[in-house]
């Protein structure tokens, strides 16, 4: 009996923990961070193709511009997500009222250095306890773009001070030659 009661509290507290990332406004997600400046009906449906992309994530940066039914796509994928570039065009391809879609999304190296810094990076950051609910869900909040050792954070936070905390925390990361912060406040 006490063991039953163990799992059910412990489930609970799984379930209140997933309400709690949602409660405590989580900004909604960016496809990697750009939407275009004049909200169209196109918008929503791009954010929406390209978050649910299936390997698309925290090491990975889509970001878009809507103009009329021009979709301009940039970003950077790791090259093991490589088809996500493709998916990405494809995707929004499908949208009604796209005519024209201009993928530049850069496909960055496969360079053993960057993984370990990209895996240091991810503990680093999300090990801090202000910055731990943003990496609830399938795809995190701040994303962790690696290239040749020099590290952008791309994203949206819920203030300034946790903006502050991600980019002194990717800057204690040994081996790294410089961080961009580039976190939106949203």
């Amino acid at each position: 009996m006490k063991t039953h009661l163990l799992v059910v509290k412990g489930l609970f507290a799984l379930g209140l923990l997933g309400m709690v990332g949602l409660v405590m406004g989580i900004p909604a997600v960016y496809a990697g961070g750009t939407a275009s400046i004049n909200k169209s009906p196109i918008d929503d449906q791009v954010r929406h193709n390209l978050l649910t992309l299936p390997w698309y994530g925290v090491f990975d940066n889509l970001e878009y511009q809507v103009n009329g039914s021009e979709v301009i796509l940039s970003g950077q994928v790791i090259s093991e997500h490589g088809q996500t570039q493709k998916d990405a065009e494809n995707a929004v391809k499908r949208i009604s009222g796209v005519t024209k879609v201009v993928n530049n999304i850069k496909i960055l190296p496969p360079l053993p250095f960057d993984n370990q810094i990209r895996r240091a990076e991810y503990r680093t950051i999300f090990s801090q306890s202000t910055l731990g609910r943003y990496s609830m869900g399938a795809i995190p909040q701040i994303h962790i773009i690696v290239n040749g050792g020099h590290v952008t954070l791309e994203g949206t936070v819920m203030n300034e001070m946790d903006r502050n905390i991600a980019g002194i925390a990717a800057n204690t990361v040994p081996d790294v030659f410089s961080v961009t912060n580039n976190l939106r406040i949203g």
